[in-house]
């Protein structure tokens, strides 16, 4: 079975489960006077996350969902408005900061234009009302197939919110595919941004974590709300040990994602019943189903029925990820079969 649901399924290797074993550990959630946890482990990755992001401080979580909404509960209040894009995944799949037992915010929303990046004028409309207290970014952004907002993009959404004193906060679950296929380094990118969630657990390759980061009073304020959220963890160099390991040795690595993903999109621009992404940036390919005239989960089954596991992922659309293990024959097999079904349709 040649398994395409997600970049989540990265299996650790040897090498960095190992790294468990020599980890010192500590007790995370007994802090120090400077708000330090215990664990040496946790808060060297803590400082190398902050250093690559160019930020003051970082703060270990669990997932990216607890980066992202804590980030958004320390930035915001009940009640309080928060303008994300239609598609984004910080509304479409964690929504906890939208949710009327939870965060109960209200959200504003905005669009991509037609290269994938956000609409500016939509966000300057949504910011002149002055009801925004905050502005979510996503990049890579998922539901469009792991496409990048630029640097200069970045820019001038930083530059427009600050006139509306809008801080703004990026999902960056897959932020170092965007700085990979952008060429531009992780803390350039996060200069325009005031917090900014990144994830360990996808292309990187770790078992499990993310990391939240920003300025220091702000991640002091956002390691209270974690704990609020039951995130405070005790001896976490465990999870903080193969999360540096990744940022060590599997960054550049992303490249043969990129270049699988684009190798098994360049088999399938000729297809007849399903229409293909056709800006492949990064290590997500997007079908539609719709012309076909069968829904995305009967796509996915006759799919899984052939050897390739994928997944229906919003509207009709489906998703195929690449991530380390899948081999380049992998993504020439998986093209071979979506070929096949499109035959059959």
């Amino acid at each position: 079975m040649i398994d395409l649901r997600s970049d989540t399924l990265t299996l650790p290797d040897r090498p960095m489960l190992e790294t468990i074993l020599a980890a010192h550990l500590g007790d995370d959630g007994r802090l120090n006077a400077a708000g330090r946890g215990e664990d040496a482990t946790v808060n060297q990755l803590e400082d190398m996350s902050a250093a690559l992001t160019g930020k003051e401080a970082g703060l270990l979580c669990t997932s990216g969902t607890l980066g992202n909404q804590a980030a958004v509960l320390t930035w915001c209040r009940p009640g309080d408005t928060v303008l994300v894009n239609d598609l984004q995944h910080l509304d479409r799949s964690e929504k906890t900061a939208f949710d009327p037992r939870f965060g109960q915010m209200k959200k504003a929303i905005y669009h991509l234009d037609v290269n994938f990046q956000p609409d500016l004028a939509e966000i300057e409309a949504q910011c002149k009302t002055g009801k925004i207290k905050l502005l979510c970014l996503e990049n890579t952004h998922n539901y469009t197939g792991g496409t990048c907002i630029t640097e200069a993009s970045l820019k001038k959404i930083h530059d427009l919110a600050s006139q509306y004193h809008v801080p703004v906060h990026m999902d960056g679950a897959r932020l170092f595919n965007a700085s990979l296929y952008l060429k531009t380094p992780v803390d350039q990118l996060c200069q325009y941004v005031d917090s900014v969630q990144f994830c360990f657990s996808k292309g990187l390759g770790a078992p499990v974590g993310s990391v939240l980061c920003g300025s220091r009073d702000f991640i002091r304020n956002a390691k209270e709300t974690r704990k609020l959220m039951g995130g405070a963890m005790r001896q976490a160099g465990i999870i903080a040990a193969p999360a540096i390991y990744a940022l060590e040795h599997n960054i550049q690595r992303l490249q043969e994602d990129h270049d699988n993903c684009a190798a098994c999109a360049a088999q399938l621009q000729d297809l007849k019943k399903i229409t293909v992404q056709k800006d492949v940036q990064t290590n997500i390919l997007m079908l539609d189903v719709a012309p076909s005239g069968i829904t995305p989960q009967e796509f996915c089954d006759r799919a899984k029925a052939k050897g390739l596991w994928i997944r229906p992922i919003i509207n009709t659309s489906v998703r195929l990820v690449f991530y380390k293990g899948i081999t380049r024959q992998d993504a020439l097999d998986a093209a071979a079969i979506i070929r096949q079904l499109d035959a059959e349709l």
